[in-house]
């Protein structure tokens, strides 16, 4: 009987979503992401795009897991015609951030280079059809020293077997 509650354990263990384990085979929490802007898988509104004034829009966060050291954020477009397209790397968020407001960047926050080579957001400007953008959070139990051409890459490969929680919000975008 031992040994069938035994490889019940381990199979359950095996089908666990990928998101829901960490590297280390904790639990990983759940991190909300919002924005005032736009809904989840809503219209991202011009002003925050290549149309507009290209500045990132208000994001709102919920309380990161217990023993959140930092946050890091990755805004990308996987339907860009070259594949993957990074707009927006950040990381050291302080853990009691709650919110990033419209054109700005939490004192003591790290940017790293976009597609663009650049330290900053980068709206989304897709050249043809409708594209998804994610806004991806996660809360660390680390700061990282990390320098400023850090890409996204670069971060993740930094933040492997330190992620606490996640969280994802998607906003779409077609030029008209």
């Amino acid at each position: 009987m031992r040994v069938q509650s035994a490889l019940l354990f381990l199979l359950a263990l095996t089908l666990m979503p990928a998101t829901v384990m960490g590297k280390e085979g904790r639990r990983m929490g759940d991190l909300k992401i919002t924005s005032s802007a736009f809904a989840d898988k809503g219209a991202i509104p011009p002003r925050f795009t290549c149309d507009g004034q290209d500045m990132n829009p208000a994001l709102a966060f919920g309380a990161p897991p217990i023993g959140t050291r930092s946050l890091a954020l990755i805004v990308d477009d996987p339907d860009a015609p070259v594949g993957m397209w990074v707009h927006w790397v950040v990381w050291n968020i302080p853990p009691q951030t709650r919110e990033i407001r419209e054109n700005s960047v939490p004192a003591g926050a790290c940017q790293g280079l976009n597609d663009w080579k650049r330290n900053r957001y980068g709206g989304p400007c897709p050249p043809s059809g409708t594209h998804r953008y994610f806004f991806k959070l996660y809360a660390l139990d680390i700061t990282l020293d990390l320098p400023a051409t850090t890409t996204k890459t670069a971060l993740e490969r930094a933040m492997e077997g330190h992620i606490l929680g996640r969280g994802q919000l998607m906003g779409t975008y077609r030029r008209h």
